[in-house]
């Protein structure tokens, strides 16, 4: 580990993190200047993978210290972890329903939220948005958590988690882009789309940092609001995306080894 990162402010090491996995958005975006289309069993694993990937950090790296560190600070080790997983799930759905949005492969006359005249590409973007303001946040926490200093609450946890964030980003990238090469746009212009997408992880990974390590009362909470809402769209929207076109198989795989990966990278090097 180089000297330099870890001598940098827990939020600015949040925010380096999650450029990080934005530039693995970006990456995945970028395979629409090789490909014009994406085989549909192809897309359906890398979904699988990308839900097993977030359930695993979900508990690995958020739900577990969430739980250790409640009781350490007194509090029934429960109810931080109870509270902020439902709170989390709560937010994404308001933002589901407040935000327009389209999902991976479906009609405009499925668009989900209020009724818009927005370009199907906008729409897109913006499902994949909400996709990674929780990946963005749970990093943000996870780095944030070291001002902690819980023994769950490692540097290197911090990062497998980035590294399984990143890693799930590069097909959510490519799902975009792809879909948008195909229906005519052109190939710089579909590439801008999909690492659009993951622009907002930065954000809300400083931002999360930022806000526990201001407030650390509110950590415990804050990992838990993070698992929460990465729950919500996995159960909401990756995993139906993943398995609605018959391709039952190939997700429930993909989302096995999505999950074995992220609980070696955090348990391994966590």
């Amino acid at each position: 580990m180089s000297g330099w990162f870890l001598a940098l402010p827990h939020p600015v090491q949040a925010l380096c993190a999650t450029l990080f996995t934005w530039a693995l958005t970006a990456l995945g975006a970028s395979m629409v200047f090789f490909f014009r289309s994406i085989n549909r069993k192809v897309l359906d694993g890398m979904l699988g993978f990308a839900g097993g990937v977030m359930v695993a950090a979900s508990f690995w790296s958020l739900l577990a210290p969430s739980i250790e560190l409640a009781s350490g600070m007194g509090l029934p080790p429960w109810l931080p972890a109870v509270a902020g997983f439902l709170a989390g799930g709560l937010f994404l759905k308001l933002v589901d329903k407040v935000l327009p949005h389209l999902h991976i492969e479906a009609r405009m006359d499925e668009a989900e939220g209020p009724k818009t005249t927005w370009q199907r590409s906008v729409l897109l973007v913006l499902a994949i948005t909400l996709h990674n303001i929780p990946e963005g946040l749970a990093v943000g926490v996870g780095f944030g958590a070291l001002a902690a200093e819980i023994p769950s609450a490692t540097m290197a946890g911090a990062l497998a988690l980035a590294i399984g964030i990143g890693l799930q980003n590069f097909p959510e990238g490519a799902a975009v882009s792809i879909p948008l090469r195909r229906e005519g746009m052109s190939r710089a212009k579909s590439f801008w789309y999909g690492q659009l997408s993951g622009l907002v992880e930065p954000v809300a990974g400083f931002l999360g940092a930022l806000a526990v390590g201001v407030m650390r009362p509110i950590l415990p909470y804050a990992l838990s609001f993070a698992a929460g809402a990465m729950i919500y769209v996995v159960v909401e929207e990756v995993i139906p995306e993943s398995q609605g076109s018959g391709n039952s198989d190939i997700s429930t795989l993909g989302a096995l080894c999505g999950f074995a990966l992220m609980m070696f990278l955090d348990v391994a090097l966590g």
